[in-house]
């Protein structure tokens, strides 16, 4: 929104939550429940970006998304997809995501479809160990993962809408791809002490997240993705930022060192 907001592009926010939608210039928040939509929230609009939650309801809430936007004669939608979005994968998410995208390609819109590595910011969900133990513990043997940052995904989404990219799949990743070792040793530059990366076994790091609360769709869904992340799924970089949108991307290094203070805990 913010990057739409920023080039004067009027947009209208949908949410289930609208009074926590950041008040910016040109964007009006509109409560809408993404599972149960009402057509008449595309009212005027030609073109839509679709971002939800990955939860059990997501093909369900995004194929909704969809039929309601074709319905109401919108005529291009960006989706934010996986990296991996293969009807076929493994992952759970990833086949949901591949069957949203062809139920979107059937829909007679436009679509571009995002297809986004790793967001830097899910390593906001180790602080604990890495504030408190000086560790970074995951199931990622010695494989590479090429992340991105997620204002870097913004600023593709938000030039995405423009006709020259409908009807076009990107791979959007950062520049590097960096092993968990290589991930610790820049936090630890970040924040001024060291971080050592700790190689859980895939069953403790599920038994981990069963014990912190998490639902077992979840925890599953997770085994899933790092069985994928390493037998190298995520590991490539792809050069789509820099040669169709003309972004630089973030450094896993620049990510930590803006985000130290939330690393430190």
């Amino acid at each position: 929104m913010a990057k739409l907001s920023a080039r004067g592009v009027r947009v209208r926010a949908l949410s289930r939550t609208p009074a926590r939608v950041a008040a910016l210039p040109g964007v009006e928040a509109v409560a809408a429940d993404l599972t149960a939509i009402d057509p008449a929230v595309f009212a005027g609009a030609e073109r839509a970006v679709l971002i939800s939650s990955s939860d059990p309801a997501m093909q369900a809430t995004q194929t909704a998304f969809v039929d309601a936007a074709a319905r109401a004669g919108v005529r291009h939608v960006v989706k934010l997809s996986g990296i991996v979005a293969e009807t076929d994968s493994p992952f759970r998410f990833a086949r949901m995501h591949g069957e949203i995208e062809k139920h979107l390609e059937r829909s007679g819109m436009a679509y571009t479809h995002l297809r986004a590595g790793e967001f830097m910011p899910s390593y906001f969900r180790q602080v604990g160990p890495i504030a408190g133990k000086g560790i970074l513990p995951l199931p990622m043997g010695d494989a590479r993962i090429a992340m991105i940052d997620v204002g870097d995904v913004a600023e593709a989404a938000a030039q995405s809408l423009a006709p020259a990219h409908e009807n076009q799949v990107y791979r959007l990743t950062g520049g590097e791809s960096l092993t968990m070792a290589e991930v610790a040793a820049r936090i630890g530059d970040a924040i001024g002490r060291p971080v050592r990366y700790v190689d859980l076994a895939p069953a403790d790091a599920r038994a981990a997240r069963l014990a912190a609360g998490m639902p077992v769709f979840n925890a599953d869904a997770l085994d899933e993705l790092f069985a994928e992340r390493r037998a190298g799924k995520e590991a490539t970089v792809y050069p789509t930022l820099r040669d169709v949108f003309g972004v630089t991307p973030t450094t896993f290094a620049e990510f930590a060192k803006r985000h130290a203070a939330v690393f430190r805990g």
